[in-house]
């Protein structure tokens, strides 16, 4: 049994992006670049007015000037011409400025009469924005590495990129193992039916670290079978996550259904509670990560472990999903044993305050706690105002 740091260095160690492809803009929220973006043009493309105004020669205006108004700018369908000698142009925000223009007298600064335009002496800014002040055509906007956020897919798009290059996404199959387990929905009708909560947990929280589930399938504890049902998924998916079936007991089958495609474990037991019972290793080209088939142990490991692994496959560094901040306790802790803990928790106050439930098998806490709270094995009581380290759940 290693601990907890040990077996998170080693899933480290494969987890290595799996290559890139090229999508459309729109589909490419929350990818990473497996290239840089530079832009296609230069924004703004000319100068053009921040504000509705005139433009006018700002030595037209020096003292004061009455000028007729020679045409109109929109956005989009400029005045077409240079700007005459001793006039100005109606422009509206967005605007390209007419050649010979260099600023903007705004509309409240100016009266317009019978085609003629009156202004007093120019003060304050030109209210332009000048060619390529935002980037200039050819400049990186953003490097390989970086997460398309909301932001950056409106930078990308203002420099007239239409698809990026970016890691692919990993393809996740889940297992689901206990005779007992059932869609949700359907257990109360069967008295030794338990719902499988876990599968749809885990799903979710895989696509919220960039996996792309392709399969989720609830196996019976029967060997043969289940040993079919892995290499149906195997042949499709990076990733392999099995939940259950890891304990000793005749009907846990977890590595078993994956020995016959060669699996080479990483580790098999982890120094750490709950999820004692993880562990992971390769078959083939997938990578398998085995989840205790207690609902919470699960879904904290599949934080701990399955979201840096997706981290690491969709190019970004594994630890991403293990950087966390400090807060103190609420409460005084009891001794924590001899492996380190991870308890669920909340922040109150710019405490961190543990649940009420602590159990591996509860499934009421994950609902509301929003922190792993990592605690040191030991035999001392932890005081109120320690500071630990959390990891939103």
């Amino acid at each position: 049994m290693i601990g907890f740091d040990e077996a998170s260095a080693l899933l480290a160690g494969v987890a290595a992006p799996l290559g890139p492809e090229t999508v459309p803009l729109a589909a490419a929220h929350e990818r990473i670049l497996a290239k840089p973006v530079v832009a296609r043009i230069d924004s703004p493309r000319a100068d053009v007015s921040s504000m509705d105004g005139y433009a006018v020669r700002g030595a037209d205006i020096a003292g004061g000037a009455a000028l007729p108004v020679a045409g109109r700018s929109y956005p989009g369908q400029p005045f077409a011409e240079d700007l005459p000698p001793h006039a100005c142009v109606r422009i509206f925000t967005g605007a390209a400025l007419p050649a010979g223009a260099d600023r903007v007298v705004i509309q409240e600064e100016a009266t317009e009469a019978d085609g003629i335009a009156n202004f007093g002496p120019p003060s304050g800014p030109t209210f332009v924005r000048a060619r390529g002040s935002d980037f200039a055509k050819g400049r990186e906007l953003l490097a390989a590495g970086a997460r398309l956020t909301p932001g950056a897919l409106l930078a990308i798009g203002g420099g007239d990129v239409g698809e990026v290059r970016v890691w692919r996404r990993p393809r996740i199959g889940l297992l689901v193992t206990g005779d007992e387990l059932a869609a949700p929905g359907t257990a109360a009708a069967h008295p030794a039916a338990i719902p499988d909560s876990v599968s749809l947990a885990v799903a979710a929280l895989a696509a919220d670290w960039g996996g792309a589930v392709v399969g989720i399938e609830r196996l019976a504890d029967d060997l043969p079978s289940a040993i079919a049902a892995t290499g149906r998924m195997l042949a499709q998916v990076d990733v392999l996550v099995v939940t259950g079936g890891a304990s000793v007991g005749e009907r846990d089958h977890a590595k078993a259904m994956v020995a016959p495609y060669g699996l080479d474990l990483l580790f098999s037991k982890v120094a750490m509670k709950p999820g004692k019972p993880v562990w992971a290793g390769r078959a083939g080209r997938a990578i398998v990560l085995g989840l205790p088939g207690n609902p919470t142990s699960a879904l904290v490991c599949a934080r701990l472990f399955l979201a840096p692994l997706l981290c690491g496959l969709t190019g970004r560094p594994p630890d991403a999903a293990l950087a966390g901040r400090s807060l103190p306790l609420a409460q005084d802790v009891p001794p924590v044993g001899p492996r380190e803990t991870f308890f669920r928790g909340h922040e109150d106050g710019g405490r961190v305050v543990l649940a009420d439930h602590q159990d591996s098998n509860g499934q009421r806490v994950p609902g509301s706690a929003d922190l792993l709270v990592r605690l040191p094995a030991g035999d001392a009581s932890i005081p109120a105002g320690t500071l630990v380290p959390v990891l939103a759940l």
